[in-house]
């Protein structure tokens, strides 16, 4: 499209366009014809640095051409024909009616997603790789995160409506990268071994799929498509005659050796990389290749990773400012000639916002003692759960240990006594069963499957109240297996740890705090729940729901899990349960909320109501107040047609058959947006923004009802504020009334002493779908394609026990 602007300025009336990459191209006026078509013509010195498609350079299979054919097709010429028609205008004025407050249209949405097609074009121009709306330098800082893996920091961009007009939403952004160079070193480092014969070629070949590659002999670029079946050594092809009379099979090896006079040493007996075609392989020596700068990795990380990315990613507020001025000048924006024709400036310069600060919410331990939150913090020192668990003689209760620890009893002994003090009664378990030593090197089943044997014996054929398990490591494969049978199997509250070496009062309380939760206590409350005095929740009957659907690692075309949490024993607001389902993947919406089947509901929301009568034995909730998570603005119809649509409807069919056809509660609807790339700093300081801070002017909607928290304190980094937006409250709440109660329930979260980012229920969801997702085998079977994965049936999710169905098992 460079080379069509170049030929044709005159044609085109001088005017420049943005062009989307597709069929899409932007002008700032009329062009002087409705249609014309453009033969464009490309130099071969041009195509010759282009990125290669997994076209074959010979026409005969083999690894390389002569150098007479290649600087013969090196000087080719390719023509394109480009045809543009005019299909529409897009007015400008549109965006404005939206600024003043109007409702947004077809017409505004385009306006805005012209504006960002300038921005990417813009990043293209200076040779950036674009993800999305966030653009990375070859020179960008990057983060060695191990297994050939890069973190690549780029900047994000995005032109937003706000009350202040239009706004360029700008902040630093991470994308994962795979480590240019060798493709035998990235091998080795991807799987984490030191010599080539330890190489695993089933994993090389998926971690190499599609990835580009550039020759060290010829400097071609290439894109993977396989491996060869043999090595190097053994791996002929058909060469073609010099006379033109027929083929000869030679290996890859000897060509390389005659054509070349390259004597392969590192990758003989590897196997090629296969940069052909399906019917017509094109075989390279991995010594030979090296893989090209800014390729995204799209596989999901490990933990070892995770962390590493993590720690080098933190930014102090400063710091982070401090790049994003850099980032705005070396972009340049007023170089931009579409920008220039569009008349839009933009000004590199952050915009001034005011927030308040909302007063931490009390909140309440054991015998109405208070407990003391500074920065959104607190501890138990000296104070008693809110609602401790006692356990009777009757429940009996087991240590069984997976790891290799000889300490395990005298580890036991430390939460026995630290729970004591919290005012957690327990008995001294029944009985430690340690791993048989032969099991170890079974798979994680068997494992599972044998510790349950002995946990049988242990317990006379009967099933223990609750089991405290000690793995060997985090993110252990027994994990999976242990919970599955726990709670779908055994209906066993369970709480897996993996102590340090030094094991002090904070990880112990952390500890309690699951264990309290799930076994049915409360650790804390506030004051507010305590004394009924939350505005239009305490006096009126009120259910919470939390959803949220958490999808495969990248890559892997598994099912999602969609997970609806909602609040138990009304009044209180900080006791919750989990209903949980797989759905197609990467679907987000749930589409089981309401499942009618005859004269039964099988949906997620009936389970939930049942449980919140069962538990209050009280009237029927008026008020159903739904937090979601996990969804773009784009989505929001969708949540409000088609979620708070079933919902509704589930309510209906729950209320004509329980009450007769006389329920007609009041729904609120709220979305939680944490992905996003809002930050906020203070004006004269380096630390984040306190706990507490709120801001609903200047940036939020002209029209909608959105606002911005920082419920929690940020420690480490730059605090994100979680991003609300009012979609339907038929409730009446006053904005200071919705904003307190969001802030309140960033407290409430049982397993932590400190505020959220974000409110419990949603958090809770979070945590039930991707508890739920790892018991479960969801990628047994699986294809990576989508196309396969979307033909094969999506499995269903064993059921919970009923013994541990209505608890905090997720905590």
């Amino acid at each position: 499209m460079k080379q069509l602007h170049e030929t044709y300025a005159s044609l085109l009336d001088g005017k420049q366009f943005a062009y989307d990459g597709d069929k899409s191209l932007f002008t700032s006026g009329p062009l002087p014809f409705a249609t014309n078509d453009f033969d464009v013509v490309i130099d071969g010195d041009a195509l010759s640095r282009k990125i290669a498609t997994s076209q074959s350079p010979g026409a005969d299979g083999s690894p390389g051409p002569s150098d007479k054919k290649r600087m013969k097709q090196a000087g080719q010429s390719k023509r394109f024909k480009v045809d543009i028609t005019f299909t529409a205008k897009v007015p400008i004025s549109a965006i404005a009616l939206v600024l003043g407050g109007g409702q947004e249209s077809e017409n505004s949405q385009e306006v805005l997603r012209v504006l960002d097609i300038i921005l990417r074009q813009h990043a293209a121009r200076q040779n950036r790789l674009l993800v999305r709306q966030s653009f990375f330098r070859r020179d960008s800082d990057c983060i060695k995160l191990g297994g050939g893996v890069l973190g690549c920091q780029g900047f994000h961009s995005s032109i937003r409506p706000t009350q202040s007009g239009l706004l360029l939403n700008c902040d630093l952004s991470t994308t994962m990268v795979v480590e240019p160079g060798p493709v035998i070193a990235f091998l080795l480092s991807n799987q984490g071994v030191k010599d080539t014969s330890s190489i695993d070629w089933g994993k090389a070949k998926r971690a190499l799929n599609k990835l580009r590659i550039e020759t060290t002999h010829t400097k071609a670029e290439f894109r993977i498509v396989g491996l060869s079946e043999n090595s190097c050594y053994n791996q002929t092809f058909p060469l073609k005659q010099k006379d033109g009379n027929g083929t000869v099979d030679v290996t890859v090896y000897d060509y390389f050796m005659d054509r070349w006079s390259m004597k392969l040493e590192k990758s003989a007996h590897m196997p090629c990389l296969n940069v052909g075609k399906p019917n017509r392989p094109t075989y390279l020596p991995l010594e030979v290749c090296r893989l090209v700068p800014l390729q995204r990795y799209k596989r999901s990380l490990s933990t070892s990773q995770r962390s590493k990315l993590v720690e080098a990613s933190r930014q102090r507020p400063d710091q982070r400012m401090s790049k994003l001025y850099g980032e705005l000048r070396a972009n340049n924006y007023d170089s931009e000639p579409m920008m220039k024709e569009c008349g839009i400036s933009i000004v590199p310069d952050f915009t001034q916002v005011q927030g308040r600060v909302l007063e931490a919410p009390q909140l309440s331990a054991a015998d109405g003692r208070q407990l003391y939150t500074p920065n959104g913090r607190w501890n138990f020192n000296k104070n008693r759960f809110f609602r401790p668990i006692d356990f009777k003689k009757t429940w009996p209760w087991g240590v069984v240990d997976f790891s290799t620890r000889r300490d395990v009893e005298h580890l036991v002994e430390h939460p026995l006594q630290s729970g004591s003090e919290k005012g957690i009664s327990m008995e001294k378990y029944s009985a430690v069963i340690q791993e048989i030593h032969k099991m170890k090197h079974q798979s994680p089943a068997k494992r599972v499957e044998d510790m349950f044997r002995q946990v049988n014996i242990a317990f006379g054929g009967n099933n223990p109240e609750f089991l405290l398990c000690f793995l060997p490591e985090k993110n252990s494969d027994i994990y999976g297996p242990w919970k599955r049978e726990c709670l779908a199997q055994r209906g066993i509250v369970t709480q897996c740890l993996v102590p340090p070496p030094n094991v002090k009062d904070q990880y112990l309380t952390n500890v309690l705090l699951k264990i309290n939760a799930k076994l049915g206590g409360l650790n804390s409350l506030l004051k507010k729940e305590i004394t009924h005095a939350i505005p239009h929740v305490s006096r009126i009957p009120t259910i919470i729901f939390g959803m949220d659907v958490s999808h495969g690692s990248p890559g892997r075309d598994v099912p999602s899990v969609a997970a609806v949490v909602s609040s138990l024993e009304w009044p209180i607001i900080s006791k919750y349960r989990a209903s949980v389902c797989t759905l197609p993947p990467r679907q987000e919406m749930i589409k089981t909320l309401f499942k009618q089947d005859g004269d039964t509901d099988h949906g997620l929301i009936k389970d939930s109501l049942v449980a919140f009568l069962g538990k209050n034995n009280k009237p029927k909730p008026e008020q159903i107040i739904i937090f979601r998570d996990g969804v773009s603005e784009s989505q929001f119809d969708q949540v409000l047609n088609d979620e708070l649509g079933q919902i509704m409807e589930a309510c209906k069919f729950f209320g004509d058959k329980h009450f007769g056809g006389n329920w007609f509660p009041k729904f609120t609807v709220i979305v939680a947006q944490k992905n996003h790339h809002t930050r906020f700093f203070l004006r004269n300081g380096v630390n984040n923004v306190p706990p507490g801070t709120v801001v609903d002017g200047v940036i939020c909607h002209p029209r909608n009802y959105d606002f911005y928290m920082c419920a929690h304190a940020g420690i480490i980094g730059t605090t994100r504020p979680t991003h609300y937006h009012v979609l339907h409250d038929e409730i009446g709440f006053s904005t200071d009334d919705l904003q307190e109660l969001v802030h309140s329930l960033s407290y409430t979260y049982q397993r932590s002493t400190t505020a959220i980012s974000v409110v419990a229920p949603i958090y809770y969801a979070h945590l039930a779908a991707a508890h739920v997702a790892k018991f479960t085998k969801l990628d047994d079977g699986m294809s990576e394609t989508s196309s396969q994965a979307e033909a094969a049936p999506v499995p269903e999710l064993p059921f919970l026990h009923p013994n541990v169905a209505s608890s905090m098992f997720f905590c």
